[in-house]
């Protein structure tokens, strides 16, 4: 081999070093390729808790059905309060304690705190009458309508709710007779009870309930 050809064969020798080490250097700077995940990340949402619902107060129904009215007056219509006074007054004398029903049912009820407004007619005698307007609930109501049949009282519709009587008659020890009896209405949210001794105006129950009912 020549001087020449062997000079030839060493630039191709030292060209094809030189490549090699290029390739090194190249392989050397590339970015190792990232990392596959073993498996999929789980990504844990968590839910807002729900604030707690409030529910709804539920008003009393019979104090929000049935409005106590503040006087007597309130209570009749403006022909049946003339008519009252003018036939059997005054209204509330104090000395007339006659009860407004002796059904011990009502009384419990009547004086158990229950809000009521009581009226009377005419003066301590023999001759009068006495009213009570009671607020009463749903349980009260059904438990009324069950005594007074029970007690012998008449009962029948009368507007939305019930009317329900009794009657009696007798004489004193004075040998005078006298008639003597009971009207009951009960009505959404409260009972109207009346007693009354000879005087028993007529339309009377009918037209308390007419005033406080419509």
């Amino acid at each position: 081999m020549g001087t020449g050809e062997q000079s030839r064969w060493k630039r191709v020798a030292i060209g094809c070093v030189a490549l090699a080490t290029l390739a090194v250097v190249v392989a050397g700077c590339r970015p190792e390729p990232a990392a596959t995940p073993s498996s999929s990340p789980s990504i844990t949402v968590k839910e807002p808790t729900p604030a707690p619902s409030v529910s709804p107060i539920e008003t009393e129904k019979p104090q929000a059905a049935f409005e106590l009215p503040a006087s007597c007056e309130q209570i009749y219509s403006a022909a049946m309060l003339a008519s009252l006074q003018s036939a059997n007054p005054p209204l509330n004398d104090p000395g007339v304690t006659m009860l407004s029903t002796e059904n011990a049912d009502l009384l419990e009820i009547i004086h158990g705190g229950a809000p009521t407004l009581r009226c009377s007619w005419g003066q301590p005698s023999e001759y009068g009458l006495a009213t009570n307007v009671t607020v009463i609930d749903a349980d009260q109501a059904e438990a009324v309508l069950a005594a007074l049949p029970a007690a012998g009282f008449g009962c029948e519709a009368l507007g939305d709710g019930t009317v329900c009587r009794i009657e009696q008659k007798g004489v004193t020890l004075d040998d005078n007779e006298y008639t003597r009896g009971e009207t009951h209405y009960v009505g959404d949210g409260a009972v109207v009870t009346t007693a009354w001794i000879n005087f028993a105006p007529d339309g009377y129950t009918e037209d308390v309930v007419a005033t406080l009912w419509g």
